[in-house]
């Protein structure tokens, strides 16, 4: 709303001041995801919000299609497939979000979340453990301890002189 004399409604300070929805996705250093590979769709979010929630279109679902991207390097998207098989319908991934009132918010959230998803599916694998053997000194105090406590429930034992 504008008052006369003003050049029009003063801009968003907020937390969303960062996003603009025509750049990439930055995931990991090898992994950017260019912002015409995302697919976005809008419909009502459910859930209380008075009369707001009947009109604006404010939750979001984005979608990214893993296994046909050409941002994905091929090692990576073994990976992914593999990590996200039970995510994925058709080799795409579907985020959505509903969480916020505003449609830029949730649009966000929901580019947040897909980053983080696939930022966890993209880690190396742990590495794998070395078995180590007990040191001798380990195995010695183990068994002083086991003759110590069996002295201890020995010594418990009443001695009956009939």
């Amino acid at each position: 709303m504008t008052t006369p004399g003003s050049e029009g409604p003063a801009p968003r300070r907020d937390r969303l001041a960062g996003f603009k929805p025509g750049t990439e996705l930055r995931v990991t250093r090898q992994l950017v995801i260019p912002d015409a590979e995302l697919s976005e769709r809008f419909s009502r979010s459910s859930g209380p919000g008075g009369q707001g929630v009947n009109t604006t279109s404010s939750r979001v679902e984005l979608s990214f299609d893993v296994a046909r991207s050409p941002s994905v390097p091929e090692d990576l998207r073994e990976r992914l497939l593999d990590r996200l098989g039970g995510r994925l319908v058709n080799g795409v991934l579907t985020i959505a979000a509903s969480e916020h009132r505003a449609q830029l918010a949730n649009r966000e959230a929901a580019r947040q979340r897909l980053a983080a998803v696939l930022r966890e599916a993209a880690a190396p694998p742990p590495r794998k453990r070395r078995p180590t053997k007990p040191s001798r000194g380990a195995k010695e105090r183990r068994l002083a301890e086991k003759k110590r406590r069996g002295d201890i429930k020995r010594g418990r034992g009443g001695r009956h002189d009939d």
